[in-house]
């Protein structure tokens, strides 16, 4: 009995042994092929774009975005309690109009306890011009009377403008965009009440690369073309920066009429300018700048090898971009697939 026992404990214990040794050895070879597999499949699958140069014509466009004329937050000059708003989101406001009162009684007490003391102040004078001419005061005390006199009405001339600036005055002309307190709010000093936007006239503000930049003087004619209207719409140059704002970009701002406040403030448009002659640039998809145009990095192949490059960019024509340096005529580059690359990565070209 116990010689069947031991024979049948061996029996089990070969049979493991013969599993462990079968689900080792199965383990082995997908390793091995595992790591075949991940030799073959190293390189990175990417397509790419030869970098060629490009007839363009002397006139170019850049996108930008409409600003109003002036936009200003009307505030009040002194604090109190908001009792009046005589405008509302919308309304159109004339520079000098009273957009809203504040509470002025304590003002008003304060112009008549003035005004009660120049009265005084009057008379006091009058008696010690008396008294002088009989020698009952000296030359000094009545100086001084002269000067309580002087004292007082100032007093007064401060109350009373105090007073005034109860009611609060728009700067400008425009249209009430946000309504910021309601009445009944209690507003310090310098608190904004409301916001007036003037959209008479609008500012496409662009930005235009160094190369073009010195081509553009302020008044210079530009075509404009909103968005949101058809056709284009005559405008000037009126500010251009004298300092770049990044990746050697100015700021230039062209200003537009508005007939009937058909465009808005945050809306785009594009301008469109002219560039003296016309010729060949080197240039390259958009889409081989890894991140945006304005970072300047793109992957050249050399020898089925990825080099993250730094370029210098001029005119964006839409679909390519102009390559001033960094890229020569024939180099190709990068155009799908960057997301998985570094620099000096291998790569396999899709066709």
């Amino acid at each position: 009995m116990k010689k069947k026992t031991l024979i049948t404990i061996i029996s089990i214990i070969v049979v493991l042994a013969g599993f462990f040794w079968i689900l080792q050895n199965n383990k082995k070879k997908n390793e091995q092929e595992v790591a075949i597999v991940a030799e073959k499949n190293t390189d990175v699958a990417v397509r790419t774009a030869q970098v060629k140069k490009q007839e363009v014509s002397g006139e170019f466009v850049v996108n930008g975005t409409f600003l109003p004329n002036k936009q200003t937050q009307i505030a009040a000059e002194i604090g109190g309690q908001l009792i009046a708003l005589n405008v509302r989101e919308g309304s159109y406001v004339r520079a000098g109009q009273s957009i809203g009162r504040l509470a002025g009684e304590k003002l008003n007490v304060n112009v008549g306890n003035a005004q009660a003391n120049l009265s005084q102040a009057q008379s006091a004078l009058s008696r010690y011009e008396a008294a002088f001419k009989t020698g009952g005061v000296t030359a000094l005390q009545l100086d001084q009377a002269r000067l309580q006199v002087k004292n007082a009405r100032a007093q007064v001339q401060s109350a009373q403008l105090q007073s005034g600036d109860t009611n609060v005055i728009s700067k400008i002309s425009g249209i009430v965009n946000q309504k910021m307190v309601e009445v009944g709010s209690v507003v310090g000093p310098g608190t904004p009440i409301v916001e007036i936007v003037d959209i008479s006239s609008l500012k496409l503000k662009v930005e235009v690369d160094q190369a073009l930049v010195s081509e553009l003087a302020v008044g210079n004619s530009v075509k404009v073309k909103p968005d949101v209207i058809d056709g284009t719409i005559d405008g000037r140059i009126s500010f251009i920066a004298p300092s770049a704002s990044g990746a050697l970009k100015f700021p230039v701002e062209i200003t537009v009429p508005n007939s009937f406040n058909k465009l808005k403030a945050g809306m785009y448009g594009s301008a469109y300018f002219n560039r003296t002659g016309s010729g060949s640039v080197l240039t390259v998809p958009r889409d081989a700048f890894v991140g945006s145009v304005s970072d300047n990095q793109i992957f050249v192949v050399r020898d089925n090898v990825a080099h993250l490059i730094k370029v210098q960019t001029g005119i964006n024509y839409g679909d390519t971009v102009e390559i001033i340096s960094g890229l020569k005529e024939g180099d190709v580059v990068v155009t799908s697939g960057q997301i998985n690359l570094t620099d000096k990565t291998k790569i396999r070209i899709l066709k």
